[in-house]
């Protein structure tokens, strides 16, 4: 059973997607493993008027938990301070757009989408603007545009090479040129920008890489500027716009097209190559917002794959499995390579659902799933994968989560082990508040 929402309260502020009030700072307690030594942070959206249009538009809240020593140190969360913070309530168009020179200020952003440590720096993401860099203890630092070779937003979800520490991302924007590719040194140095032809403006979140390649999703969901002046949710869904992967060498060059069924994928879990065919897995939608409306529709995310074979310029693609997903993760040292196992957390439209899952799945035996059940009433966000600190099998470390006991009210980090996902969790340190459900996070080891 799960609980259906008060339907005066949208979706994205309801239950535990509500916002919290106050940044806090607090000691925490508990037991876990000794190796884990660094800081667990995740991301999201936290409105300070309390209102959001939508699910995206929250202001940016990171919250974040340290370990060290077989210990529980501390808690606290903190906005993001961009200049929507330091503007709550304002238009975000009225904020960023210059209408006597048509120019877009990318330094206002909500900054609430996900974390990422590169190049001696922790940046908070969001795809519509620059990133902001922030501390470990959550202070924000400001925009950072790689010494000015970023002049277009960055997308939420960059990839670090395992094997060469590069750092590569794209970003998007509403007007010509749509879309550019960017290759930055392990230090954070841009060494290459390019842009990528594509017919308009969509909404692209993820992609994918592989050791020699990029994968660019080309998706049905289009930027619509009536629906944008008009003051609603600027994106609809456009059968008539067709559905691409698009293959490019990472150094650069021509970008081959691969056409796909059409659908809407938010979030891809890998991609690897391997005798000419690229295998792309993801969680993917049958279409998303046919109606127009803000909230969520068509269909549940579910697991699936795409084969695109570089010789024959064919796709296969399969589901693989039924189950509605998100979240998606691997160890950060399978990114771009073969993967055996992969991450996911449950995924539901109700605002208290019953209870989350967490899955793994075991690609060398068909993504056969294994699950986590947390109890009745807990929910959780992704699970973030942290390896033993000498490791061989991307299943041998634990799964990261925040998660909510709706019968308390407080969050809780949950601390899993990852090679026996079925046992129960391995550490809980609970928290003196309630932590929102949220976006994406990461761990940032200690020294």
């Amino acid at each position: 059973m799960t609980t259906e929402r008060n339907a005066d309260v949208p979706l994205h502020l309801a239950g535990n997607n509500a916002p919290v009030t106050e940044e806090v700072t607090a000691e925490v307690v508990g037991a876990v493993p000794e190796e884990l030594t660094g800081v667990y942070l995740r991301n999201g959206p936290n409105p300070q008027t309390g209102w959001s249009p939508h699910y995206f538009a929250g202001d940016g809240m990171v919250h974040a938990v340290a370990l060290d020593g077989g210990r529980a140190r501390w808690y606290r969360n903190r906005y993001v301070r961009t200049p929507m913070y330091e503007h709550p309530g304002r238009s975000r168009f009225a904020l960023a757009f210059d209408q006597a020179t048509g120019r877009v200020d990318y330094r206002v952003t909500t900054a609430n989408t996900h974390l990422v440590s590169h190049g001696g720096r922790l940046l908070a993401l969001e795809e519509g603007g620059f990133p902001y860099e922030i501390t470990p203890e959550l202070e924000t630092v400001g925009p950072f545009t790689f010494g000015g070779a970023l002049r277009t937003p960055m997308t939420a979800h960059p990839k670090i090479c395992p094997g060469t520490g590069e750092l590569l991302f794209f970003g998007s924007r509403l007007r010509p040129p749509y879309l550019t590719y960017y290759r930055a040194t392990p230090a954070g140095q841009v060494l290459q920008t390019q842009v990528v032809e594509v017919a308009r403006a969509t909404m692209m979140h993820d992609f994918a890489i592989t050791e020699h390649h990029v994968v660019f999703m080309d998706l049905p969901v289009v930027f619509d500027p009536a629906v944008a002046a008009a003051g609603g949710l600027p994106w609809r869904w456009d059968e008539r716009h067709g559905a691409q992967f698009g293959v490019m060498r990472r150094d650069g060059g021509s970008v081959r097209w691969f056409g796909v069924e059409p659908c809407y994928v938010w979030h891809t879990m890998n991609a690897s190559e391997s005798g000419g065919v690229i295998t792309v897995t993801g969680c993917r939608v049958p279409s998303l917002w046919r109606d127009g409306s803000s909230d969520y529709d068509g269909g549940l995310p579910n697991l699936h794959e795409w084969r695109l074979d570089l010789a024959a310029g064919s796709v296969a693609e399969r589901p693989l499995d039924d189950a509605p997903i998100e979240y998606p993760r691997v160890a950060d040292a399978e990114v771009g390579r073969p993967n055996r196992f992969g991450y996911v957390t449950s995924f539901s439209l109700a605002a208290e659902p019953e209870r989350s899952e967490i899955y793994k799945y075991d690609f060398a035996r068909g993504a056969a799933r294994e699950t986590h059940r947390l109890p009745a009433g807990h929910t959780c966000g992704e699970a973030v994968f942290v390896p033993r600190k000498e490791t061989s099998r991307d299943d041998d470390g634990y799964l990261l989560t925040f998660a909510h006991d709706r019968s308390s009210g407080t969050g809780y980090l949950a601390v899993l082990d990852a090679a026996d996902l079925a046992s129960p969790p391995v550490a809980e340190v609970r928290l003196p508040v309630r932590v929102p459900t949220g976006f994406h996070g990461n761990w940032l080891p200690g020294r």
